[in-house]
């Protein structure tokens, strides 16, 4: 076993919040969430190590700020830039417009991120596979390290393309300047992690670790890669799986859904743990600006963040009459000079004739109509924490709901008497969710028609999971990219990023430009 300590980072923020904490209330003196203490740790460095990857996925390039948000999201016809039209314009044309390039900053921060977090984890795996023997604890952290790896490269190669493989511990910067590797060899890289993670990831873990990976993580995550590649039939063996642990469920009501009240609950398959203090209540090492940076942008009591990503009309107008989805995702205000009445005329009161717990907005003229309600946090911790910006606020990337319409979209892509039955039945577990107790809304989706069902199945993914990361890919996966996004200025070459310059001019040529954008 491994005994030198490398990883002191991670155990100076967690002395830093003990001390922050002693004198805390009962309320405030929990322990930290995703972040471990120095008594918890078993296994000598190597955890302490492994805890530093959950620290570093949660940060603001990669899950909970502007450049993945930028990435993921509002490259949809669903979500734009949001904030103000003098706030990053240069991003409204890169992101909104599709005007890609080469040198947006956003973009080479993702790309950065997710590679520093694969050059950590190659070193702990390196360091293990250079161990004689592994103890139970060592094994577990070599899967959390392949999960980890596996969803950067994942990141990778849905957002550029070709992109440079190194799965090896580096010392010097030469040794990680290799040329682009293909599509399927960055594939192969990812099904072997996440096949590596299924096997020693544990099916859940006792209430101290909440929080990290297991195996109905690691088996949603290899679901939404071979979704990813169309392979319908290991996409709903990986996704009926995970079902078949029983360790999920969709009994947590649609309105409960994105409170923190909820936090860590039947729902949640990968949740990504923050936390605050009184002492510490903005402080990314114990919590992220995944609100910040979506709040509503306002004044005084109004100003919950930076407003970025925003909601369009067109995500207004893709639900059903009377889903009580689009209450819980989309956040109503008014603008400079507009009452609450006269929005209430144009768009409809929200479902509770008001704004979440009798909170009404106003906001600056943002370049969206409706910001973020699944980033919006609860006026009573921030009363508590003394802050609007809800680092506390925990990240959900892999929801349950998300499994259950992969399992029915790869039925119904099957298709077959039995797999489009199937696809039903796991559609309509989402819909009975939202649709509660009122069933005049939501109606059951009863045809046996392929085409028809599958319509179906894609317009529940958007709803069900709108201004979460995927909408963007999942249209440039159905072939219909063109088609919705078009009018926004998408085209064909679109699908993949530009590499960034900076990495590419650094290479002395051995990092090739994506051909549409080389110069």
């Amino acid at each position: 076993m491994k005994t030198i300590i490398n990883s002191i980072k991670i155990l100076a923020a967690s002395a830093l919040l003990l001390g922050a904490t002693a004198s805390c209330s009962d309320l405030l003196d929990q322990r930290p969430q995703g972040q471990w203490t120095m008594d918890d740790i078993e296994g000598g460095a190597y955890t302490s190590e492994v805890m530093a990857l959950y620290t570093d996925i949660r940060s603001y390039n990669i899950t909970a700020g502007i450049p993945a948000f930028l990435v993921h999201m509002v490259r949809s016809e669903d979500s734009n830039k949001g904030s103000t039209a003098v706030d990053g314009p240069e991003n409204e044309a890169m992101w909104d417009n599709f005007q890609y390039n080469a040198t947006n900053g956003p973009m080479e921060a993702y790309w950065t991120q997710n590679y520093s977090i694969i050059h950590k984890a190659n070193t702990i795996i390196d360091q293990l596979k250079a161990e004689e023997q592994l103890d139970d604890t060592e094994r577990v952290i070599w899967g959390e390290c392949c999960f980890f790896r596996a969803y950067c490269y994942f990141n990778l190669v849905r957002a550029f393309g070709q992109v440079p493989l190194i799965d090896f511990h580096i010392d010097n910067a030469d040794q990680a300047n290799v040329p682009k590797s293909s599509e399927a060899e960055l594939y192969q890289l990812i099904d072997a992690d996440l096949q590596k993670a299924e096997e020693t990831l544990p099916p859940q873990w006792e209430s101290r670790y909440i929080g990290r990976l297991t195996y109905g993580a690691a088996r949603a995550l290899h679901a939404r890669t071979y979704m990813q590649r169309s392979d319908w039939g290991n996409m709903l063996a990986a996704a009926q799986s995970v079902m078949s642990t029983q360790k999920y469920d969709l009994t947590t009501p649609v309105d409960k859904i994105f409170r923190e009240e909820s936090e860590n609950g039947p729902e949640s398959v990968w949740e990504l743990q923050c936390t605050a203090t009184t002492a510490l209540p903005n402080s990314t090492d114990i919590g992220s600006q995944f609100c910040q940076v979506q709040g509503v942008r306002g004044s005084g009591d109004n100003n919950l963040g930076w407003g970025w990503h925003m909601a369009t009309e067109e995500l207004y107008h893709a639900f059903e009459e009377g889903d009580p989805r689009k209450n819980e995702t989309l956040l109503f205000y008014t603008r400079p000079g507009e009452s609450w009445e006269q929005m209430v005329q144009q768009y409809g009161a929200p479902a509770d004739g008001n704004q979440p717990f009798n909170e009404k907005f106003v906001s600056d003229d943002c370049t969206g109509r409706f910001f973020n309600k699944k980033a919006y946090c609860s006026k009573t911790l921030r009363q508590t924490y003394g802050s609007n910006e809800g680092f506390w606020y925990n990240v959900r990337l892999i929801r349950y709901s998300d499994v259950v319409l992969m399992a029915a979209e790869a039925a119904c892509e099957l298709g077959g008497e039995n797999n489009i039955k199937q696809a039903k039945e796991y559609l309509e577990m989402v819909r009975s969710r939202a649709r509660g107790t009122n069933t005049s809304i939501l109606p059951k989706v009863k045809t046996d028609d392929q085409e028809t069902l599958r319509q179906a199945i894609r317009h529940e993914r958007r709803v069900e999971l709108a201004l979460e990361p995927d909408r963007f890919y999942d249209l440039v996966r159905w072939g219909i990219a063109e088609e919705v996004l078009g009018p926004l200025g998408y085209t064909a070459r679109n699908k993949y990023l530009p590499l960034p310059q900076s990495q590419v001019d650094a290479s002395n040529g051995v990092l090739i430009q994506n051909p549409d954008y080389a110069n």
